[in-house]
C-alpha cells in the first residue's frame, strides 16, 4: 500500500489517470467556454512507456455536445515528445487560442482582432489568485461556490476516460447512472493482494 501511495499518480483508483487528474484543467476551460457539458463520448488511448500502475499513457477522445459541437481533447504524459497544453476554440468568425502567457483572437482569414497585452495587464499567478479569491470571499461574506462547475468536469473527464477505456460510446445519462467503484477492498497499510489481478484496460474486452 505504501508503494502504491508513493507511486499514486500511476495508478487510476488514486489518480483517477492523468486524464482526470491533469487533462481536467483543459476539459474545463472548455466546459466554461461552451457553458455546458457534453451528452456523449467516443475515445481512444494507450499505453506505450509506463512502467508501473494501471493506467495510460495517451488519450484522444471526441466529446459531443447538446448542440451539436464536437471537442477534440487530446492529453498524454509520455517523455520526449512535444509538449503544448491550450485551447482552441474555432468558430464560423474566427479562431480563439489560450495557452501559459497567451490569449488572442483572429478573423475567418487570421487577422488579429484582440491579443493580450503582457505589459498593460501583467499574468496574475493563478495559484496566488485562488487563495486571493478564497480570502475575498470569506471577508465580503460573498461565496464562491464552484462545486456544480467542478463536479460537471470532473465527471467530463471520467466519460472521457471511459470511452477510451471501453472503446465505446459512453454518454453523460450513463455516467450519471454509472455504480463504477475504483480501489482496493482493504485501505490499510501492508499487502495489497489486488496487485496481482489490476490490469491495463484493453477497449473492446471486459478487461476495462
Amino acid at each position: 500500500m505504501e508503494w502504491m501511495i508513493r507511486d499514486w499518480v500511476n495508478w487510476v483508483w488514486l489518480s483517477g489517470d492523468h486524464i482526470v487528474e491533469q487533462h481536467v484543467h483543459n476539459i474545463d476551460v472548455m466546459n466554461w467556454f461552451m457553458d455546458a457539458h457534453p451528452v456523449k463520448a467516443v475515445g481512444m488511448g494507450g499505453r506505450a512507456r509506463r512502467v508501473t500502475g494501471d493506467q495510460f499513457d495517451f488519450f484522444a477522445v471526441d466529446y459531443e455536445m447538446a448542440n451539436g459541437v464536437h471537442v477534440m481533447s487530446m492529453c498524454r504524459q509520455i517523455n520526449g515528445c512535444v509538449n503544448n497544453v491550450s485551447e482552441t476554440m474555432v468558430g464560423s468568425k474566427g479562431v480563439c487560442r489560450l495557452s501559459s502567457g497567451m490569449a488572442k483572437l483572429t478573423d475567418a482569414k487570421g487577422k488579429v482582432i484582440w491579443e493580450w497585452n503582457k505589459e498593460k495587464e501583467p499574468e496574475k499567478n493563478p495559484y496566488e489568485q485562488e487563495h486571493v479569491t478564497l480570502v475575498t470571499a470569506i471577508r465580503s461574506n460573498k461565496p464562491v461556490n464552484m462545486a456544480k462547475d467542478i463536479a460537471e468536469s470532473v465527471l467530463t473527464a471520467i466519460m472521457g476516460r471511459t470511452a477510451a477505456y471501453t472503446g465505446k460510446e459512453v454518454t453523460w445519462d450513463e455516467m450519471m447512472q454509472s455504480t463504477e467503484k475504483l480501489g482496493v477492498a482493504n485501505l490499510a497499510m501492508g499487502p495489497v493482494p489486488e496487485l496481482k489481478t489490476l490490469k491495463v484496460a484493453v477497449p473492446g474486452t471486459e478487461n476495462n
